[in-house]
């Protein structure tokens, strides 16, 4: 089967997303299909090797945006298409994107992207059909995320192919827009998502959230919405699971994004309050994930607080890690938590750190108790009226997991299990090519 996958780059940080999709290309491979990997917007950053590494850029993030703001560029030759869509460029300019999240400019260019054809980035999905038409010739198309909808017109006009996306924590970046844009993305975002045949959600907590914001009936759901855990690949885990740490001196540890979103933040108040009830003071906080330069400037905020309170050379920060150093830093811990309250699609780090045979302890928000919940790989607790009352609930579930170490390693053992079992790159690509495959085999859905 030929399997195009269309994957929106950041160009400066590594991207869950786009490590996902990465390896779920090489998965395909292996499973011998063609999967072709594109990036969109800005080149991708990867923690491995690239699957399709000399792939054009689609919808470069610099002509992309001149065509939003100048309509006399929405014309612009194709030369100088390819020249402000050269990797260089983009790698260049992808830090100050990756801090731009919102605002008008962003707004207006995620509404003309939703529009599709209608929208001023027409031209450019003109040429990406007449690549796909020469280079890929798809069976089907894979859309990494519901933002790319306004695509699915026009590629299931011209190629015949059915269009299946991914749904994987839109409503942060729209609500993220502010009013009165992000209730415009919603409502045009409800529109688009009928041109494709299937989307499928990584929890059941994040179907009914999209099916609710986007004001989908009952039979909408029912036939276009599907929910299908995320995968890793297994590649360079210890099998079996890795010994806890605690024969070093307690260690817990975060991998995610250093933004506050992620509850950084909050995991540092809980370390800070464990240090100060001193039951176990070898314990240390290792801090592992993606950092741009504005990030970095958050992170120095918590150094500094670290310091104020006397615990800073006990915490780790290493980021932007490669593959082989994340397995080795989850493998170094003995318990894990990231503990995201903004209510997060699924969170991928939680099985990465399962699959290092790793408990976690995170919040019973969101997508969380689906995992912890599916997987016996750790335990939730509950959000508080305010933070400190989260950082005191945080530190008293790691805490009890500290006290009980046996209990540490069988939470983590069965989370291992559970990944191997339901949680692998390849049963994630197994699931998604019999779902193309039924797309394939259907009559015409006629919307």
């Amino acid at each position: 089967m030929n399997i195009v996958l269309l994957t929106p780059g950041t160009g400066s940080y590594h991207c869950g997303v786009c490590m996902r999709d990465n390896a779920l290309a090489k998965e395909l491979h292996r499973q011998g299909h063609n999967a072709l990997m594109l990036p969109m917007y800005l080149p991708l950053t990867l923690d491995e090797d690239a699957a399709s590494p000399e792939t054009p850029i689609f919808f470069g993030g610099v002509s992309t945006y001149l065509r939003e703001k100048f309509p006399w560029l929405r014309h612009m030759p194709r030369w100088l298409d390819r020249l402000l869509s050269q990797r260089v460029l983009l790698k260049l300019l992808a830090g100050k994107a990756a801090a731009k999240t919102g605002g008008p400019d962003v707004a207006e260019m995620t509404l003309s992207m939703l529009r599709g054809e209608q929208g001023n980035q027409a031209g450019e999905i003109e040429e990406l059909i007449s690549w796909l038409r020469e280079h890929a010739k798809p069976d089907v198309i894979w859309l990494s995320t519901a933002l790319q909808a306004g695509l699915t017109r026009r590629l299931k006009a011209e190629l015949r192919v059915p269009v299946l996306g991914f749904l994987q924590g839109e409503d942060a970046f729209i609500d993220g827009l502010g009013a009165p844009w992000s209730e415009r993305v919603w409502k045009l975002l409800g529109e688009r998502m009928h041109d494709a045949d299937r989307w499928v959600a990584p929890s059941r907590y994040f179907a009914e959230l999209m099916a609710d914001r986007i004001a989908w009936s009952a039979d909408d759901r029912r036939k276009q919405m599907q929910v299908v855990p995320n995968g890793i690949s297994l590649a360079g885990y210890g099998s079996p699971p890795p010994g806890i740490a605690a024969e070093r001196g307690p260690v817990i540890g975060y991998l995610a994004r250093f933004i506050p979103a992620k509850g950084i933040g909050l995991l540092v108040e809980a370390f800070i309050v464990l240090k100060k009830r001193g039951r176990f003071p070898q314990t240390r906080l290792h801090c592992a994930g993606s950092m741009t330069e504005g990030d970095a400037r958050y992170v120095e905020t918590l150094k500094s607080r670290l310091a104020a309170e006397g615990v800073d050379r006990d915490v780790a920060w290493q980021p932007n890690v490669s593959k082989e150093e994340k397995i080795a830093f989850l493998e170094s811990l003995t318990v894990f938590s990231v503990p995201a309250l903004y209510g997060e699609a699924f969170g991928m780090y939680v099985v990465e750190a399962l699959a290092a045979g790793v408990p976690v302890v995170l919040p019973r928000t969101a997508a969380f108790p689906e995992i912890v919940e599916a997987s016996g790989g750790g335990r939730l607790f509950e959000p508080g009226a305010n933070e400190t009352e989260n950082a005191e609930r945080l530190a008293d579930a790691l805490e009890s997991l500290l006290a009980a170490p046996e209990e540490a390693r069988a939470l983590g053992a069965q989370g291992r299990a559970a990944v191997e079992r339901e949680y692998t790159i390849t049963r994630l690509a197994e699931r998604l090519v019999a779902t193309t495959r039924e797309m394939i085999d259907a009559p015409p859905s006629g919307h």
